[in-house]
């Protein structure tokens, strides 16, 4: 049995970006994920590629710096899945720090008049830091809006008559997952989806990793990149010595029908010092979010509860003309970050910065701790270079400037690319081609095929999924069941009855049957 470089455990952001990051280069590479790709908090993220504006008052500059830097170069890689979006950040005087942030120290010192209290000032000294730390070349700088006379001012309540404007960036973040996978894939990785490591041992010349399906691989170097099962993978799988901790924190998200009619996001600042977005979601729906609560369950039981909806509907009518309720709520969803346990002491304050753990002990096993989506690329950089001692074969870094499968176009090119799809293909819709560009860029061509009519494309299970589409989803994207076609490499659940949802489970029910 010949040894790989690398056995990656885990299928999210992290564990995809090192595979694809190593594949490229010229690594072996073995990745097995336990369920889904993205199938835990990967795909249960705020969908956002942010600088992490409120991390300046805890004054992580380095990871605001890190995260401003990448925007611009994720935004050239994914333009399919990954565009900049306005944030409107209404000026309330309620606005407070969250507890005893370094920020609010020193200014409670400064200004203690004021404690507790986000002045406008510091707020626009926040922006000016936010647009010039890191490198900005697509994204518009602060401007400032009159909200009596700007339209982004309509959904807001009265009291409410200036904002600022900044630039942030959307992505779907369990189709970044994929796209990594696929591309780790592309440079020859083995990806395995639906297999458990449940033991991975320590021998002279590297790991000996035994599946839940009863294979068997070696590896020279581990890298446990499981997310919140990091602390499982370290003590209960191989058996390492580490007194590091792992903090939980959960972040719950509430979708509700469209609550304002453009396209910018809403960042809001609450009374108890804490953020929350509303963001333009899927055309019709708006996405709120999001808590951060320390999670003392299984890391798989994440949910969003019945007090974490009462607050997030609470706080956004804080803001909103109409108040929302739980009435308007359509889909609610949680993920659990793992998080570095640094001492903070509320899980809002616990950094959300990665920490990369090398035990060299023997053979070498790296723990990845936290992370932000934004930094995946970056945190896949730094775990090479932190390996790169015992990889001595391994090529330079080259993930900077290289897309994505599907991006190999320009970052305001997605219409032109929905208009081509129209044209090649006249049964599509505006809205259908543009789901698919949205879904996967140049490929979308790929995934319809010489299709000249609807009907050619196989079965139709609704708002405009096909048996094409699924079919690409099975056979590129290691796509298994229907909760992972239609709450993570789409959204499709949200559009389709209980009774199509059951078509798209028995139809990928039969294709497992026959594998």
């Amino acid at each position: 049995m010949s040894a790989t470089d690398l056995f990656v455990i885990g299928g999210g952001i992290n564990g995809t970006g090192i595979a694809r990051d190593a594949a490229g280069r010229g690594l072996s590479v073995r990745l097995a994920e336990q369920g889904d790709l993205a199938g835990a908090t990967s795909s249960a993220s705020t969908k956002l590629f942010h600088g992490g504006l409120r991390y300046l008052e805890f004054l992580e500059l380095r990871l605001v710096r890190e995260a401003l830097r990448e925007r611009e170069v994720l935004l050239r890689a994914m333009p399919h899945i990954a565009w900049p979006m306005r944030f409107v950040l209404p000026l309330d005087p309620k606005m407070r720090f969250a507890g005893k942030t370094p920020v609010s120290r020193i200014l409670s010192v400064l200004m203690p008049w004021g404690r507790g209290h986000r002045p406008n000032l510091v707020i626009r000294a926040g922006l000016f830091l936010y647009d010039n730390l890191g490198a900005r070349e697509i994204l518009p700088g602060t401007s400032t809006l009159d909200l009596r006379q700007a339209p982004e001012g309509a959904p807001l309540q009265d009291r409410l008559t200036r904002a600022y404007e900044y630039s942030d960036a959307w992505v779907d973040d369990a189709r970044l997952v994929v796209l990594n996978a696929r591309d780790a894939a592309a440079r020859g990785a083995d990806i395995i989806v639906g297999s458990k490591v449940t033991e991975a041992r320590r021998e002279a010349e590297g790991w000996l990793v035994r599946l839940s399906d009863g294979r068997e691989f070696r590896a020279k170097v581990l890298v446990n990149a499981a997310g919140p099962w990091v602390g499982r993978v370290i003590h209960d799988v191989a058996h390492l010595p580490s007194n590091e901790g792992v903090r939980l924190v959960r972040g719950s998200h509430i979708v509700t029908r469209r609550l304002f009619d453009h396209q910018k996001a809403y960042f809001l600042q609450g009374q108890d010092g804490r953020i929350v977005f509303a963001i333009p979601y899927e055309r019709d729906f708006t996405l709120i979010g999001t808590t951060d609560v320390d999670h003392d369950g299984p890391p798989d039981r994440a949910v969003c509860t019945p007090e974490e909806v009462d607050y997030l509907c609470r706080f956004v009518s804080g803001y909103f003309r109409t108040p929302v309720t739980a009435d308007d709520v359509v889909w609610t969803y949680s993920g659990v970050r793992p998080l570095h346990d640094d001492g903070a002491s509320t899980a809002t304050a616990a950094t959300r910065d990665y920490v990369l753990s090398l035990d060299d002990r023997g053979a070498p096993c790296l723990h990845v701790f936290g992370g932000k989506i934004t930094t995946y690329r970056r945190l896949a950089e730094a775990a090479l270079a932190k390996l790169s001692p015992h990889l001595p074969g391994a090529g330079a870094a080259w993930t900077a400037g290289a897309h994505l499968p599907g991006g190999d176009f320009p970052v305001d090119g997605a219409g032109a690319l929905a208009q081509a799809l129209r044209r090649d293909h006249p049964f599509l819709t505006e809205d259908w081609a543009n789901r698919l560009v949205r879904a996967y860029g140049t490929e979308a061509a790929l995934v319809l095929g010489g299709a000249r009519t609807a009907a050619d494309l196989g079965r139709d299970f609704g708002a405009t999924l096909t048996e094409a589409e699924l079919r690409w989803m099975i056979e590129r994207e290691w796509a298994r069941d229907a909760q992972g076609v239609l709450w993570r490499r789409s959204k499709l659940g949200l559009r389709l009855t209980p009774e199509q949802v059951a078509a798209v489970e028995d139809y990928m029910a039969s294709k497992r049957a026959a594998a």
